[in-house]
């Protein structure tokens, strides 16, 4: 790593697994003692740089390789959701972050890396030709909405409010309308004294139909 060119280090652990990964370089695997911490959430401390608390390790070793400690620059950290770089050179979130020696702020992040990029075997972030990539920028709107599905619910918000509109329109037309009946009474049955009487001033020829029928033949 120290030849000069910016380098991205993950770190990934699940349970007693724990995966490292430099750039585009196959991860590597190991697996710790069974007396440690499973579900690794009582982590109290993260030391960036240098080591100071040495606990049982081989002094040799501590001498060896941690008395020099960390020469370089480290253009980004993140734990979990933590930023812990970030947060020490900000005074506003450096409550629960300390730090010894000189820490300055540098560009140090925007130096062109001259790593060879990563293959398509090697990267597992890697897309095949046909896949289908969830994010279309053509589709997207200056503020972020996906066009179809502004369509698509625009479609429904019009369905839905015509269906309302119709329920309305028959609720209001069955209430109008109930109780109501239509019947066959001749013009003029609310003057007449009687249904007869209405029947034969609205219709004069009812009565020669009645006369006919009080004719008697006899053969």
């Amino acid at each position: 790593m120290a030849n000069g060119q910016p380098h991205s280090v993950n770190i990934t652990r699940i349970d007693r697994e724990i995966h490292v990964q430099l750039d585009h370089y196959p991860s590597v695997s190991y697996t710790l003692p069974e007396a440690s911490d499973t579900h690794f959430n009582l982590v109290k401390t993260l030391f960036l740089g240098k080591v100071f608390e040495t606990g049982p390790i081989d002094p040799v070793l501590i001498e060896k390789y941690n008395t020099p400690g960390f020469v370089g620059c480290l253009s980004r950290v993140q734990f979990n959701s933590i930023a812990p770089l970030k947060a020490a050179l900000r005074s506003q979130l450096a409550v629960s972050v300390s730090h010894q020696g000189k820490l300055v702020e540098s560009n140090c992040g925007a130096s062109p890396l001259t790593v060879s990029p990563m293959s398509a075997n090697t990267d597992s972030w890697n897309l095949d030709g046909g896949a289908d990539f969830p994010y279309n920028e053509e589709r997207v709107v200056p503020d972020g909405l996906n066009r179809n599905s502004t369509i698509i619910g625009g479609i429904i918000a019009v369905v839905i409010f015509t269906i309302l509109c119709t329920l309305v329109f028959l609720i209001r037309y069955m209430f109008r309308h109930k109780g109501t009946y239509h019947t066959n009474e001749s013009k003029g049955a609310e003057r007449s004294e009687s249904a007869d009487a209405a029947i034969i001033n609205a219709e004069p020829n009812f009565t020669e139909t009645i006369e006919e029928n009080k004719k008697e033949w006899f053969i």
